[in-house]
């Protein structure tokens, strides 16, 4: 019932995961959904024997000698299904398996036999010579013959004495130290015990909020799906508005580039105009001035001092460059614009920038207008994702976590409380033990100080000039020592034989049928065979937790995953137990989030982008005649200097001629003539030409410009046609496009949720390590570790110290000869051994 109980409560962290696959493909943002919350577990199922481990090592490779055959899968499963009756009565076949097993067995069955053997003779053979001694037999006559090697032989046989000592002493140390071992491991067990408990408290106590957690982290999705429902405009809208701004925006921004022309060409022939007006009247006013300079230096130059010799030829120079002062351009025969510019300003009336800057608006309130235009069906959906979530919340709490966890924790308290009362008797029975194993330790120990003991006062007290009938107390006493200890050994060896072949098959047997296996999970897949424990049933741990026999549920894949401590959901298939889809169908609620958001129907037939006002304006600028301009007129004055002669160059050489004149009147007033043609190229030259610059810029624009009016005027008025068709016609479509992606962005988040609840299903959620570790606690460190490891280190010692008994024995009553008081002795008559 209780393990019932436990899987039902577990099964239920799969309650919010749907098994349906999903539809659309997932959006590239990713949402964070956080860490399922869990609690470490204090139990660590390992252990470390110490020091000790080395004897472990030691005895594992004994029994590896003594049964090197690998694990009979075949044999054990045959056994089995013969055990549960999955096999009909074939006593051939029964025969055979018994043969298969006593072969298996055949080591340990060949070392207990000999270990029989050794508890049958020995006894026998210590009645048989202590009743040999009793007639003065075997050793038993106070007599000691005289031999010459008598020394060496002693000291062999106690050499050998204190070697076979020695190694007895060895094992019963391995003996003491494998008794204190399992003491002190089953004392220390308790706290094990208790960590095991409490992880599994934890296990029960943490799984309804890892429950919770999932459930409320459907927030996350909701939330997130109704942020991007309340941003419509700006996400769907902008994907709409981006859709044709390829297309709308290099229209809008030629037309914008087109009014910016026009204002141009206005100000340039405004340029035009007012720079003819002034060079008209400049150049007048310059021809005028320079007239009468010329008639002022004429009227110089018929003064009588020109008449003299030294000034008459420099007077002819100057007066023959007078005719170099004149002006060159004439302005006045130059065409007007003020027809065109009087076209261009009626253009100008109509403000193109303002028609395109609405056009613009129009376009960049794309967002605006799917918002107002969806508000509707954004509240369906908004009310949808509300019912999908007090949905789930009413499923969870329709669950009785509650009664199946107050259920599972009174199993485990009852449990604890039944471990916890029966510990102590556990402890006292191991102190029985471990008293039995003292006793047995120090029957091996009173032989060894009777040995110890014997060579001591032996060896001490040996005096090798004394007769065997003359020899000293200590070394008598010694001899009584060693016969001492030959007898004890003969009283307590077969009761240390028949300890050592108990706990020796038993602890062997079990080291190499069940710790081994379990190690390499040998042991879960005989486990796993097909209708082994139940003929009826293929896989016998999915009929008991899922009652289904047919479902590939394995104990080794189980503990595997609960080793890794995976969630106990995915571990034992509760899917076939627990169908979620019947509960929680994401899929349904998907399915009418996209049939709402597929009707968004947003028109953008009201955008219109210039009109027909802006249009026409284009039309009547491209018409305005500026390309009908004479820039050839224009261009050749404009190339012209504006006097023949530069005055400054004039001025000057005028006035180096008339410091070669001598000096006079003539001299000064040719100077002030010089100093007013300078006067004149500051005042008007210099404006006249920054006059006829302007001109030429704006003239230069002009023509550079007229001849691609015409063009351009088509090409952004093509360009403006051909977008308002692109929102007029292929609107619908690419409002259906862009509304199937953010569909599939807002679905998205909801199949991320799916995802993440499956993942933190299969690896977080009621993630169940504690359940490998109760195993592990129970087989391999309690069973293996703590007790079976000690008991073969036990049993080892002991076999030890009592094979070793054997050639204690022998050496301890020969050499008892060389230490005890004769009664008799060889004597050698002196005429005989002169005859």
């Amino acid at each position: 019932m209780a393990v019932e109980l436990c899987l039902l409560l577990l099964l239920l962290c799969g309650s919010t995961v749907s098994e349906v696959q999903p539809l659309h493909k997932p959006p590239p943002g990713t949402l964070d959904f956080g860490f399922v919350p869990a609690k470490t577990y204090d139990t660590n199922a390992y252990h470390e024997p110490g020091p000790i481990g080395i004897l472990f090592r030691l005895v594992h490779s004994f029994l590896y000698l003594v049964q090197p055959n690998s694990f009979p899968q075949d044999l054990i499963k045959k056994l089995t299904q013969q055990k549960f009756g999955n096999v009909q009565g074939d006593y051939q076949k029964l025969f055979l398996s018994q043969l298969q097993a006593i072969y298996y067995e055949i080591g340990f069955i060949v070392s207990a036999a000999l270990g029989l053997l050794f508890v049958l003779l020995l006894p026998l053979v210590g009645l048989c010579f202590c009743m040999c001694r009793c007639c003065d037999n075997c050793g038993g006559e106070m007599h000691q013959r005289q031999k010459k090697n008598a020394d060496c032989r002693r000291g062999c046989f106690a050499a050998f004495l204190f070697v076979a000592s020695l190694i007895i002493s060895i094992g019963v140390l391995c003996a003491y130290a494998a008794n204190q071992h399992l003491t002190s491991q089953v004392r220390g067990a308790k706290n094990l015990v208790h960590s095991n408990f409490k992880d599994l408290r934890i296990f029960l106590n943490d799984t309804p909020g890892q429950i919770d957690y999932l459930v409320s982290q459907y927030n996350t999705a909701k939330n997130k799906a109704l942020s991007d429902l309340n941003n419509v405009g700006p996400l769907l809208g902008s994907r709409v508005q981006e859709r044709f701004a390829k297309e709308v925006r290099p229209a809008l921004d030629a037309a914008l580039t087109m009014a910016g022309a026009i204002r141009e060409t206005k100000e340039a022939l405004e340029n035009v105009s007012v720079s003819v007006e002034v060079l008209q009247e400049g150049t007048e006013r310059l021809h005028s001035n320079l007239t009468d300079v010329k008639i002022h230096l004429s009227n110089t130059l018929s003064d009588s001092a020109c008449s003299a010799a030294q000034a008459a030829s420099t007077c002819n120079i100057i007066r023959n460059s007078l005719n170099q002062l004149n002006i060159n351009a004439n302005f006045s025969g130059l065409p007007g614009v003020s027809t065109q510019l009087a076209k261009v300003n009626d253009v100008l009336k109509i403000d193109l920038s303002s028609l395109v800057q609405k056009g613009y608006a129009a376009f960049n309130d794309t967002p605006d207008l799917v918002l107002n235009q969806t508000r509707n069906i954004l509240s369906d959906i908004k009310n949808l994702l509300d019912l999908i979530g007090s949905n789930i919340t009413s499923f969870t709490q329709m669950l009785p976590v509650q009664k199946i966890l107050a259920d599972l924790t009174i199993y485990l308290t009852q449990s604890e409380a039944y471990v916890q009362d029966y510990f102590p008797l556990v402890e006292q029975y191991d102190f029985y033990r471990w008293l039995g194993c003292l006793i047995l330790c120090c029957m091996v120990i009173l032989i060894l100080v009777f040995y110890y003991l014997g060579l001591l006062c032996g060896t001490c007290g040996y005096d090798k000039h004394a007769s065997p009938t003359t020899r000293g107390c200590i070394s008598n006493t010694g001899g009584n020592f060693l016969m001492a200890g030959v007898g004890f050994s003969f009283l307590f060896s077969w009761v240390l034989m028949m300890t050592v072949v108990i706990t020796f098959v038993t602890g062997g047997n079990v080291e190499k049928l069940v710790c081994e296996p379990f190690e390499d999970r040998t042991l879960f897949k005989v486990l796993d065979t097909p209708y082994l424990l139940n003929r009826h049933w293929r896989n016998y741990l999915s009929a008991i937790v899922l009652k289904n026999p047919d479902i590939n549920l394995t104990f080794e894949k189980v503990y595997s995953d609960c080793k890794e401590n995976k969630g106990i959901y995915t571990t034992l298939h509760l899917e076939n137990l627990f169908n979620i889809n019947e509960f929680l169908n994401i899929s349904m609620y998907t399915e009418d989030v996209s049939l709402k958001i597929e009707h968004i129907n947003v028109n953008l037939s009201n955008i219109v982008l210039l009109d027909e006002i802006g249009k026409r304006n284009l039309l009547d600028f491209s018409s305005s005649g500026i390309d009908g301009i004479n820039f050839a007129a224009y261009l050749t004055e404009i190339n012209k200097s504006v006097t023949k002669v530069d005055l400054l160059s004039f001025a000057n050489d005028l006035e180096a001629r008339a410091d070669q004149l001598p000096k006079g009147a003539l001299e000064n007033a040719l100077k002030g003539h010089a100093n007013s043609i300078r006067m004149i190229h500051n005042q008007q030259v210099v404006p006249l030409e920054q006059a006829m610059s302007t001109l030429n810029q704006s003239i230069r624009l002009l023509q550079r410009t007229s001849s691609e009016f015409m063009v351009k005027v088509r090409n952004v008025i093509s360009a403006v046609d051909a977008a308002q068709f692109l929102i007029s016609n292929d609107a619908s479509l690419v409002i259906i496009q862009e509304t199937k992606k953010y569909m599939d962005m807002i679905i998205g988040y909801f199949e991320q949720y799916v995802e993440w609840v499956k993942e933190s299903i299969t690896m977080e959620v009621a993630a169940c390590k504690p359940i490998a570790n109760v195993i592990d606690t129970a087989v391999d460190i309690f069973l293996c570790s703590y007790v079976i490891d000690s008991v073969n280190s036990f049993w080892f010692g002991l076999g030890g110290c009592s094979i070793f008994l054997i050639p204690a024995i022998i050496c301890a009553v020969k050499l008892s000869k060389y230490y005890r008081r004769m009664d008799t002795e060889d004597v050698y008559d002196d005429s005989v051994e002169q005859w």
